[in-house]
């Protein structure tokens, strides 16, 4: 079980959104913040990523070719050829028929510097503990030979977006939409093991992941602490302690929390009826799962069917 695609999948309320943008010097360019979490890949050139006047205890961050910066919260900020050059509101982007993304250009006659910009529709309201522990902003330099999956990807993107050629359509959404996991696993591959906490020792730790792994996989399963503990080799005592100091919450608090996103999942993305949604998500009678479902998410789950349906 793959529990990082799991829980972003769990996340997604749609595509990825992506901006080809060109700032030439001298260019400032304020950006709203969004519904979801934000990215950016430099193509060429150099920017500055500078925060708004709500994050002050952020600096500005200087960011040069094959850099690629990730926002958790989609927080407003402003790219600039220097922190100090005055910014101006987002562009309409423009969009050409066949395109898989717009195109914005702002500034001066000056050097260029290509971006691509966007973000992913994450479920902000309800984030997952794994996302919710990220840091605000992850930067990752360019290294090809510390992440060298996610330096192939930005320079297949570049390539696709200079030269597009039959099937960049297609090619250029499907590695944006990848972007985030070589992102997610460059920044987790980045913590020593000794200096891991959190969600980051929790997906190597031999004793945890083993027990996530089997609640992602089969949460309509009837566990118990005593069980997943046997699967983690340890005591009941042992196993509850370790699985809440590195996840955050008890297994079972854990499970509950897994079974409510996996079943708004269902309802969001199929049309099963809400008897089988409470049967996948280890609840015997439809009025015992629609009580969960309307702590968790404050309504009934056919209420929250019909509401993302109408988004």
């Amino acid at each position: 079980m793959d529990i990082l695609t799991e829980v972003l999948a769990s996340m997604r309320t749609g595509r990825p959104v992506s901006v080809r943008t060109t700032g030439r010097v001298p260019f400032g360019l304020r950006l709203p913040p969004v519904a979801g979490a934000g990215f950016h890949v430099v193509l060429s050139g150099t920017c500055w990523l500078v925060p708004l006047e709500d994050a002050a205890h952020l600096s500005p961050l200087p960011l040069g070719p094959g850099d690629v910066v990730f926002l958790r919260d989609g927080r407003g900020h402003i790219l600039a050829d220097h922190p100090d050059t005055p910014s101006q509101v987002e562009q309409a982007s423009q969009f050409s028929p066949g395109s898989p993304l717009g195109t914005v250009t702002v500034g001066g006659v000056g050097a260029p510097t290509n971006l691509l910009c966007g973000n992913y529709h994450l479920d902000q309201a309800r984030p997952h503990p794994l996302v919710r522990q990220l840091p605000e902003i992850i930067h990752l330099p360019a290294s090809p030979l510390r992440h060298p999956e996610l330096a192939a990807a930005v320079q297949l993107l570049r390539t696709e977006l200079e030269q597009p050629r039959p099937g960049s359509a297609g090619i250029v959404p499907a590695l944006i939409d990848s972007l985030l996991l070589y992102i997610l696993r460059a920044w987790l591959e980045e913590r020593p093991a000794a200096q891991a906490k959190g969600w980051a020792a929790a997906l190597g730790d031999t004793a945890v992941a083993p027990a996530l792994a089997a609640i992602h996989e089969k949460p309509a399963f009837q566990w118990t602490v005593a069980g997943l503990a046997t699967r983690a080799g340890l005591s009941r005592a042992a196993f509850a302690r370790r699985f809440s100091e590195l996840v955050g919450e008890p297994p079972m608090t854990y499970l509950t929390r897994w079974r409510m996103t996996t079943a708004a999942r269902l309802l969001r993305e199929s049309d099963a009826p809400l008897s089988e949604v409470a049967a996948r998500t280890g609840y015997g009678s439809e009025y015992a799962f629609a009580k969960a479902f309307k702590r968790e998410y404050g309504q009934a789950p056919g209420g929250y069917r019909r509401e993302v349906h109408t988004v």
